[in-house]
């Protein structure tokens, strides 16, 4: 399903494997306004002029702050530009990450990524599973809901984020989706099963935390000594040979490295043209795992 080795099928579209994630525009925690809005402007101009033609986004970034940033810097968009957004949350007063996992709030949700992202349809819009004790709809009935919005042409695409096996072929029989957004990356493997599920039916798999956590305790693949190594030996940084093993690993796998700098952003996107040696993979993939599942600890909220 992949046109070349750099590009991949989301939905009817094919985008470069190399795309951006805006979770890191909005202030510290994912809340309120930008440090430096004009840099933060000029990131997503620049991520366009490189190229990218996937962001992903959501409406409870700030709240409202991601897509805003994004429609002021971007609209009217590119005609190839795919915007991929997700529900099923909500922030509080404190910035605090709730669910918001009903039809009819996910409904809401894509109507408020409609609205501040200014547009008429989504690439895709991820289904957010969470599980924040206050109970939550039944699957079928939220992917009921999902495919409602999609007959409306409110989303060209369905998808389904921090979910398991069982899950997403659920939603892939009942819906069809184009991608599915977990947890993934090389000291975490733990989702090995849905990438290559994923892989054999020609869905986009895009990791988040592809580079761990900066949650203390955390994996973080940048600080590894054989990452630091590889990276030394192919003059690249280490966060570039993480996202350039996560693309080695599967051909269905897109990336949404997130920054709010012009520079992190430049090295993100030239990870994709960097190709690692066969030994130099070996000797990456026998770094699995730290406790046998690939985690170090509690993890932080996702996306």
């Amino acid at each position: 399903m992949s046109d070349d080795a750099t590009t991949f099928r989301l939905g009817s579209r094919s985008v470069h494997r190399v795309g951006f994630g805006a979770m890191q525009l909005p202030g510290r925690g994912v809340f309120g306004p930008p440090r430096d809005r004009n840099e933060a402007i000029a990131v997503l101009r620049r991520a366009v002029e490189l190229g990218v033609d996937h962001i992903d986004t959501s409406q409870y970034y700030g709240p409202d702050v991601a897509n805003e940033l994004i429609s002021d810097a971007l609209h009217p968009y590119p005609e190839e530009l795919s915007i991929v957004s997700k529900v099923g949350g909500r922030r509080d007063e404190r910035g605090a990450w709730l669910g918001a996992q009903s039809p009819a709030e996910l409904r809401a949700g894509v109507e408020d990524n409609l609205r501040t992202l200014r547009t008429d349809q989504l690439a895709a819009v991820n289904l957010r599973l969470i599980d924040d004790g206050s109970g939550s709809a039944a699957l079928e009935d939220q992917l009921a809901e999902m495919a409602a919005l999609r007959d409306e042409g409110k989303i060209a695409g369905i998808g389904i984020s921090t979910a398991d096996l069982a899950q997403v072929q659920t939603a892939a029989r009942l819906v069809g989706i184009v991608c599915v957004q977990n947890a993934y990356s090389l000291l975490d493997r733990s989702d090995d099963a849905v990438l290559r599920f994923c892989a054999d039916e020609g869905i986009a798999y895009v990791p988040y935390f592809p580079l761990g956590s900066a949650i203390p305790g955390m994996a973080k693949v940048t600080e590894h000594p054989p990452v630091v190594a590889v990276a030394e030996e192919v003059g690249a940084t280490p966060a570039q040979v993480g996202l350039a093993w996560l693309l080695a690993r599967s051909p269905n796998v897109l990336l949404i490295p997130g920054t709010s700098s012009r520079l992190h952003l430049e090295e993100n996107v030239a990870s994709g043209g960097l190709v690692l040696g066969r030994a130099q993979l070996n000797r990456l993939d026998d770094l699995d795992n730290l406790d046998g599942h690939g985690h170090m600890g509690t993890e932080p909220p996702a996306p």
